[in-house]
């Protein structure tokens, strides 16, 4: 037999593995989902598979829609803290942005017009950027005083209807003031607790998602 008919094998395998490759490459990669946010977001006192961006990962494929949730929360962060990070926080490729920054505005009695200011600059860069948005809020309890949360609660309302982008109310809808989801501190969701946030945030991610497909 003929060197010739011994290459054709190999040559065959080789065309195959080149196609092969051209495939992968042209595979299109999910979309990218980036949660601005605070400690819940960090996944402060959880591992990162338990933390509430994998966890919506997670509920986002339960749901057939692949996407890359990538965390970008820092421990602490207030609303004016996310604006002056949000630059290099949410990188280019982010097709969707979950801003859910708020809660330590509260805990530290952040003058709401201020806090409104700053997730409004949020917003403003991301529509700037052409990065969809998804506001997260949080709900300010009446014994912080009627007047303080009244005023805080309407800022995500408002935000959502100034630009036009869905709104998930409560971040802590839910899990708050139920010690099977929350951690001994009483503030920070557990890892059943970061479940089931990602789990009804998912649905809200989701619309955005296919809204900003293409």
């Amino acid at each position: 037999m003929s060197s010739t008919a011994h290459r054709f094998p190999s040559r065959r395998r080789f065309l195959l593995g080149l196609g092969l490759l051209s495939q992968i490459a042209a595979a299109p990669k999910p979309p990218v989902v980036t949660v601005l946010g605070d400690s819940i977001t960090a996944g402060l006192g959880l591992t990162a598979r338990d933390a509430m961006p994998a966890q919506l990962q997670a509920a986002l494929a339960r749901r057939g829609v692949s996407v890359v949730v990538r965390a970008a929360g820092v421990s602490g962060d207030t609303s004016g803290g996310g604006l002056a990070r949000v630059g290099f926080s949410v990188a280019n490729d982010t097709r969707v942005c979950v801003v859910a920054l708020g809660g330590n505005d509260l805990l530290q009695g952040v003058d709401p017009a201020q806090t409104m200011a700053n997730l409004r600059g949020v917003l403003q860069k991301l529509k700037a950027r052409g990065v969809g948005a998804v506001l997260v809020g949080v709900a300010a309890p009446p014994a912080i005083g009627a007047a303080y949360a009244r005023e805080f609660n309407a800022i995500f309302p408002n935000l959502a209807r100034e630009f036009g982008v869905p709104l998930y109310a409560n971040i802590l809808a839910g899990v708050s003031g139920n010690p099977a989801l929350m951690q001994r501190d009483g503030i920070h969701p557990n890892a059943s607790g970061a479940k089931r946030i990602g789990e009804a945030l998912a649905p809200v991610v989701a619309r955005a998602v296919r809204a900003r497909a293409g």
